[in-house]
């Protein structure tokens, strides 16, 4: 099962490419012109593209979509699609010879699912692009969220499904939301610390209630850099790059509210902040929405997360 849901995306675009039969994908966000974009890296394994650019030290260049992307390392093709899509329509960085699109990219490991038989590529990436709209967006087992899954601290047998979850949130014409595609070892957990989605035992019952620091043994975690859970977030407020890099920065608060354990050494947990520079508004007020609705939307993913084989989703 999948969501639709209406979200107000202020002038950005989102779509989804989903190979339903070897259960990847991706999803891009693609930005309104002059969108001011950074990115935090706390996850010690991650995989990315044109994160660096993002760094509050570099030059103030635009970002013009960002991808998350299932297939690990091999998903990073999948971003030569969107450059495609964008140098079609004239959108970059200009240069005196061609724009050159900016397109930070992000990765999830889900080759669990198809034994790393497919991943995306350049062309998911480029029908992800033509999908996207500021309709209704698709929540669930969609994009990069259709083969991912949480719970893993006890083994990959208590699993539960992740997927891919959005929200957002208006406060006059101030607009703050946010999507994730959540894939951690840790639980995924309510507003109230109890566990909406995370490792089941046997009886069915959550096993944090056994092993409140969720944890076992390091020969029941996964592998490391096989899990990690990736966020954006949107708004249409002005900011400066040092400010989009706080606002990304306080993007791993909101993940630190919803999943437990969050940044462990197997995660590759990246957050990015893009804005739109339309309203002006308190940067801490933006903040303060922004972790809250990262919270939402990784809350989002689970709900909407439909059962595979040996990862049973609440959708």
């Amino acid at each position: 099962m999948t969501q639709h849901t209406t979200l107000n995306l202020a002038g950005f675009q989102i779509g989804h490419a989903t190979d339903e039969e070897f259960f990847t994908g991706c999803t891009v966000i693609l930005c309104p012109e002059n969108t001011v974009g950074s990115a935090d890296v706390r996850g010690p394994a991650p995989g990315s593209r044109e994160t660096a650019l993002l760094a509050p030290d570099k030059p103030n260049h635009y970002v013009n979509a960002v991808l998350l992307t299932g297939g690990s390392a091999f998903g990073l093709a999948a971003a030569d699609g969107v450059i495609r899509y964008l140098a079609e329509r004239g959108i970059g960085h200009h240069t005196p010879i061609k724009p050159i699109p900016i397109v930070p990219t992000a990765v999830v490991f889900d080759l669990g699912f198809n034994w790393g038989q497919k991943h995306p590529d350049a062309e998911m990436g480029y029908a992800a692009c033509l999908a996207a709209s500021s309709g209704p967006i698709q929540q669930g087992n969609v994009g990069a969220g259709a083969g991912v899954t949480v719970g893993k601290w006890s083994g990959f047998h208590n699993m539960m499904k992740g997927g891919f979850g959005a929200a957002s949130v208006t406060l006059d014409e101030l607009v703050v939301g946010a999507m994730a595609v959540t894939n951690p070892v840790g639980d995924v957990l309510n507003a109230d610390n109890s566990v909406l989605a995370g490792a089941r035992g046997e009886d069915g019952r959550w096993l944090a209630e056994a092993y409140p620091l969720r944890f076992i043994s390091e020969e029941r975690m996964p592998s490391p850099g096989a899990n990690t859970t990736l966020v954006v977030v949107w708004t249409n407020a002005r900011l400066t790059r040092p400010e989009a890099h706080r606002l990304a920065q306080r993007a791993h608060d909101g993940m630190a509210t919803a999943v437990r354990p969050i940044h462990t050494t197997h995660d590759g947990d990246t957050a990015f902040a893009l804005a739109s520079g339309v309203v002006e508004a308190s940067f801490n007020l933006v903040a303060n929405a922004g972790a809250e609705m990262v919270a939402e939307a990784i809350r989002n993913s689970v709900r909407f997360a439909a059962s595979l084989p040996r990862a049973p989703g609440l959708g």
